[in-house]
């Protein structure tokens, strides 16, 4: 079933990716052009926004099947399958970001924000994630 989610993220998300511009003046603008005016361009992106959602209920289903048979004591797996989740929660948190909405933005500020309570290099992790001293388009890009 994740295999299947996975799939449909990437193929869909090739197809998003054909239309979209990655500049804070044309983000929001190419998401509507994508929504309107390409053929089926609403559909592949209701698919690619609730397949996320899907991905991560199969996910969730995934990491309750490993604590109830016990794969938590197999460590190295266990580990493995930590890491993979943050960082198919970043993506998330990427695609979230993109279509450069008032959501998008504020959750952008937000969200990257939280790493700056980390001692001593938060802020600086965090205008490293910025690209600058602010959310921008060095950050969308």
């Amino acid at each position: 079933l994740l295999g299947l989610c996975l799939i449909s993220q990437i193929v869909t998300g090739l197809f998003l990716a054909m239309h979209y511009t990655s500049d804070i003046a044309t983000a929001f603008s190419s998401v509507a052009h994508i929504c309107r005016d390409v053929n089926y361009g609403w559909l592949i992106r209701n698919m690619h926004a609730n397949g996320a959602s899907f991905f991560f209920i199969c996910i969730y289903l995934h990491i309750g099947r490993g604590l109830y048979y016990g794969s938590y004591l197999y460590k190295e797996t266990w580990n493995v399958g930590v890491i993979l989740l943050l960082l198919v929660m970043m993506t998330a948190f990427v695609g979230y970001v993109l279509p450069w909405g008032q959501m998008s933005f504020w959750g952008a500020t937000v969200i990257t924000n939280l790493l700056s309570a980390v001692p001593y290099v938060g802020n600086a992790l965090v205008q490293w994630i910025w690209g600058g001293f602010s959310v921008d388009n060095a950050t969308l890009t």
